[in-house]
């Protein structure tokens, strides 16, 4: 969903608004351009007609987002939270105002993307191009670009202000609320409807996909301004990828230990772990000796408290890292060395 803008406009009132307007062609056809002397200006501006041609505004029902032009067969990458429920979609090209229809092609909601299919593919589409988002650096200068608000083509700019941030998103109709590892923040401003578009450096390369900004809970849950979060390229790319291919993601990337996990509570009735439910036969928790019944406690020096502890700090970790998991069984505490593996 998104807000509406209202846009206040002042203008001359009737009574001189002749003086006004004769004034003005005077000014205007004398006036000279204006300067552009500053390098900085200069590259924004590239950068801009670069990459603005390849972000798009996506109609989902009545939910308003942004989406980038991932290759030029008309496959369009957004976030999943963008699609929603819905498998059809009007796509508006940013040097266009004619809506072209799209279909999902597939969504995967854990990493909060999702990839669309125009139905007819025009003339002169323009991919963008995609960094190796692990060159990225704090203090780098970042363009966002998408339709904040609906105000379609809009960019906003700032730096990159942390990476390999975990990050979990709130739950919502359209988003279950995932957890999402090493993002990049950024101080560009991030607002409704830039859900999609793209985070870009100034070598006209996409690092990112915007997809929210942290709320601050002192402001009843109001948007922090210039705390914004990407999914970065690498991520981006490999899930993009496998749903062109296949219409699912087989790898994630992401890392699993292969347990279902519910809420612990101790004897205050307070969260204490995560009890596991039961473990994939062959995956990593099984290999390790992990049973149904122990209850994670600890990831490495991570207390876990509650499965949503257990996702975040699996989040911030890799497939094939190495890491200690302190867990209880029948009241005694124990610890085992586990591999991971994938989600």
């Amino acid at each position: 969903m998104i807000a509406a803008a209202a846009l206040l406009v002042s203008g001359c009132s009737s009574s001189d608004a002749g003086s006004s307007s004769t004034a003005a062609a005077s000014s205007s056809s004398s006036a000279p351009a204006p300067a552009s002397s500053n390098q900085l200006e200069q590259d924004y501006q590239h950068v801009i007609s670069q990459v603005l041609p390849s972000v798009v505004q996506i109609t989902a029902g009545d939910s308003l987002g942004s989406g980038i032009v991932f290759d030029d067969k008309g496959d369009i990458v957004t976030n999943a939270h963008v699609v929603g429920s819905a498998s059809t979609f009007t796509v508006t090209l940013a040097n266009s105002t004619k809506p072209l229809d799209a279909t999902l092609v597939g969504s995967y909601p854990e990493s909060d993307l999702a990839v669309i299919k125009l139905s007819s593919t025009p003339s002169g589409l323009k991919p963008a191009t995609f960094a190796d988002s692990s060159k990225v650096a704090v203090g780098q200068i970042t363009l966002a670009m998408g339709s904040p608000l609906g105000l379609s083509s809009s960019v906003t700019q700032g730096i990159v202000s942390a990476v390999g941030r975990t990050v979990s998103e709130p739950q919502s109709a359209g988003s279950p609320g995932a957890t999402i590892g090493n993002m990049v923040q950024t101080s560009a401003a991030i607002n409704p409807g830039n859900s999609g578009g793209a985070l870009v450096n100034l070598s006209s390369q996409v690092i990112g996909i915007n997809t929210l900004t942290a709320v601050d809970p002192e402001l009843n849950g109001s948007a922090a301004p210039g705390i914004g979060f990407a999914i970065p390229a690498v991520t981006v790319t490999s899930i993009a990828n496998q749903l062109i291919k296949d219409g699912k993601v087989t790898n994630s990337g992401r890392a699993g230990l292969g347990v279902t996990v519910r809420p612990y509570f101790d004897a205050n009735f307070q969260p204490a772990g995560a009890a596991v439910v039961s473990v994939v036969d062959g995956g990593p928790a099984a290999a390790a000796g992990l049973q149904a019944g122990d209850v994670i406690t600890k990831v490495n020096d991570t207390a876990i408290t509650s499965p949503a502890a257990l996702t975040t700090a699996l989040a911030a970790l890799s497939p094939g890292d190495k890491v200690t998991v302190g867990y209880q069984r029948d009241g005694q505490g124990r610890t085992a060395e586990v591999t991971l593996g994938t989600l």
